[in-house]
C-alpha cells in the first residue's frame, strides 16, 4: 500500500494529477467512510425493496379490493415522483413531524438522516419491484396455479412455493435494471448531508482542489460497484434459469 501511495505521489510531482486519496491517510480514510456508507445503503435498500416488492406484487393477487387499491395508489405515488422529492420530503416534511428523543443529555431526532435516506430509497425502488414482480407473476401460466390447486395446495402456498419462484425466473432481467438504477440512485443521499461516496470525494476535492482527479475516482468506484452487482444478478439468472422455460 505504501509503494501506491510513493507512486501516486511522484505522479503528482511530475504530472500534477493530485490523487490525494492513495496517498494522503486522512483522505484515504473520508472516501473509505463513504465507500462503506454507500454499501450500507445499497445493500439494505437492495433488500428491503425487494422485500417490499414482493409483499406488494402478492398483494395485488388478493381478493381485497382494499388491498389492492393501497398497493396501486403506493405504485402510483412512488413511481410517478421524483426520488429527490420524496427525500426531501420525508427527512424535511416527516422528520420534523415526529418527537425528538433525549440521548446523553441532548435532543435528536427520532430517525437520523441515514435512516431517512434508507426509507426513503427502498420505498421509491419497491414501487417498481412491485411492477416487475406483478409482471413475472401474470407471465405464469393460470393452468399452473389450478394444477397446484388441484393437488391441495391453499392459493397462499402455491404462490409461495409455485408460481413466485417460476416468476422470479421471468423477471430478473427487469429486476437487474431496477437494482442497478437503486445502487446509482444512492448518491441522492448527499442532498441530505449522509457521508456516502459523493459527499465524502465532494469533502476531498474542495480542500484538496483536485476536482477531474477525484471525480475520475468516483466515476471508477461505482463502475466497479455497478460491475459487481451485475456480475451477482448474472450468476443468479443463471443459477434459477430452467432449460426451455421462459423461451
Amino acid at each position: 500500500m505504501q509503494a501506491i501511495g510513493n507512486w501516486f505521489q511522484r505522479l503528482y510531482e511530475t504530472t500534477g494529477l493530485n490523487f490525494t486519496v492513495f496517498y494522503d491517510a486522512y483522505d484515504w480514510d473520508r472516501y473509505f467512510a463513504g465507500l462503506k456508507m454507500t454499501l450500507l445503503l445499497s445493500v439494505t435498500t437492495i433488500l428491503l425493496s425487494l422485500i417490499i416488492g414482493a409483499l406488494g406484487a402478492l398483494i395485488q393477487g388478493s381478493p381485497s379490493r382494499l388491498l389492492r387499491l393501497c398497493v396501486n395508489a403506493f405504485v402510483v405515488v412512488f413511481r410517478n415522483t421524483p426520488p429527490l422529492v420524496q427525500l426531501f420530503f420525508f427527512y424535511f416534511g416527516l422528520g420534523t413531524m415526529l418527537p425528538a428523543v433525549e440521548t446523553a443529555g441532548m435532543r435528536v431526532p427520532l430517525l437520523n438522516n441515514v435512516q431517512w435516506a434508507i426509507i426513503s430509497l427502498s420505498l421509491f425502488a419497491a414501487a417498481f419491484n412491485v411492477e416487475i414482480f406483478r409482471s413475472g407473476i401474470e407471465a405464469v401460466p393460470r393452468t399452473t396455479l389450478e394444477a397446484a390447486e388441484a393437488l391441495g395446495y391453499t392459493r397462499f402456498k402455491a404462490y409461495i412455493h409455485i408460481v413466485f419462484p417460476l416468476a422470479i425466473r421471468v423477471c430478473l432481467p427487469a429486476l437487474n435494471n431496477n437494482l442497478v438504477n437503486l445502487l446509482k440512485t444512492t448518491t441522492l443521499a448527499y442532498a441530505i448531508a449522509v457521508p456516502e461516496t459523493l459527499y465524502a470525494v465532494k469533502q476531498i476535492w474542495s480542500e484538496s482542489q483536485n476536482v477531474f482527479e477525484m471525480m475520475m475516482v468516483l466515476l471508477a468506484t461505482y463502475g466497479i460497484l455497478v460491475g459487481i452487482l451485475v456480475w451477482l444478478m448474472h450468476r443468479w439468472e443463471r443459477a434459477m434459469r430452467i432449460p426451455g422455460y421462459a423461451r
